[in-house]
């Protein structure tokens, strides 16, 4: 984490939260040095877990892409368009 926060609902439990940091920290190694993309779909299946409606992920995505410069929508749809076996995006919006 680069001198940001991210962003979570306080009424989550402490799993739940752990659950959602995870996967925002997931996104952030696609950016950076590369995922396994089977830990990053683990980490997806945990967050949809706490995450459940498109609209809610699609918020909170928004706002970790506004202050990280990484899209969780971009990671997940190269996720689901590759094989292989490690997710490694180009670029960051900044």
């Amino acid at each position: 984490m680069e001198g940001y926060t991210y962003p979570l609902d306080l009424d989550w439990s402490q799993a739940e939260m752990v659950a959602v940091v995870n996967m925002w920290e997931a996104v952030e190694k696609a950016y950076e040095e590369g995922i396994e993309r089977e830990q990053l779909l683990t980490r997806y299946q945990k967050f949809k877990e706490v995450v459940k409606s498109i609209g809610e992920e699609r918020t909170l995505g928004r706002e970790f892409e506004e202050v990280s410069g990484y899209s969780l929508y971009r990671v997940m749809q190269e996720v689901r368009k590759t094989t292989a076996p490690v997710i490694k995006m180009k670029g960051r919006k900044v």
